[in-house]
């Protein structure tokens, strides 16, 4: 064997395969625009999935937005939800089917805007599902609206002037309220814009989902992601604005983890 192809052949090993496809992922074209952090982050629940071992025990639960499509990609039972509401009917799918692994997959107007209330009250319950969180600071189907968790000064078509802390509020850091919820086991921030980001996020989403099959409370993962269709902005602008401006609102890293705790860090004993 050529040096060149003993060279070639210590390349090719599972761990240096990047674009591996996850047989949990559906083989179709995906409708996200170019630069989307969602295609990414469906990759990653399929992947964590299949190394798990848990794809006939897996029911995942998708509500209004971009993030209702994902049925179309991950071949896991699904649950279609109204607008915010998904926490409940993973609550509800979660105590008729206790031994099912369920988990939400979420956008930001749809977790931290109509579904604010549903959002906070699992949590509180300590209800044992996982919620995908992706933040991407608008509402990126529906026209590029302002979403709850748009920065200040970020223009939107319904803040073409930015937002305006008089007119708009704050920025709402969702995550950092859940992570001060008793019944919030495991809570963390990531994102997916650099191959090592990517296999943080991937680590985390695979933490909550262990997690939660211990039973201990709920599990949120936060991504913070772009949008560059509706922020009009190239990918690789996108990727740059967010760290610049997004990081330091919302840093990525563990908020919360009572994980290594298997008898609920907040349940009574005895």
């Amino acid at each position: 064997m050529s040096e060149v192809a003993e060279r070639i052949k210590n390349i090719i090993k599972p761990e240096n395969l990047i674009y591996s496809k996850s047989p949990v992922l559906n083989d179709v074209t995906m409708h996200y625009c170019p630069g989307c952090s969602h295609g990414v982050v469906h990759k990653l629940i399929a992947e964590v999935i299949d190394e798990m071992g848990i794809q006939e025990q897996t029911i995942g639960v998708s509500p209004v937005g971009c993030a209702v499509f994902a049925y179309n990609y991950i071949d896991i039972d699904w649950s279609e939800a109204a607008h915010g509401r998904a926490p409940a009917v993973a609550t509800g799918i979660k105590r008729v089917l206790p031994e099912k692994t369920v988990f939400t997959y979420q956008g930001d107007g749809d977790l931290a805007a109509i579904g604010t209330a549903e959002t906070m009250h699992a949590v509180n319950r300590g209800e044992n599902i996982v919620m995908i969180f992706i933040n991407n600071a608008i509402y990126g189907m529906t026209g590029g609206q302002m979403a709850p968790t748009t920065l200040l000064g970020q223009v939107t078509s319904t803040t073409p002037y930015g937002r305006n802390v008089d007119l708009n509020g704050y920025p709402l850091k969702i995550t950092d309220l859940i992570a001060q919820l008793p019944g919030a086991a495991f809570v963390t921030r990531q994102s997916v814009h650099t191959p090592g980001a990517v296999r943080k996020a991937k680590k985390a989403i695979k933490k909550a989902f262990e997690i939660s099959q211990k039973n201990i409370g709920t599990s949120f993962v936060e991504i913070v992601s772009t949008c560059n269709s509706g922020w009009k902005m190239t990918p690789v602008a996108s990727n740059d604005w967010m760290v610049a401006n997004m990081f330091p609102l919302f840093p990525i890293g563990d908020l919360k983890d009572s994980g290594k705790d298997e008898t609920g860090p907040y349940k009574i004993q005895g």
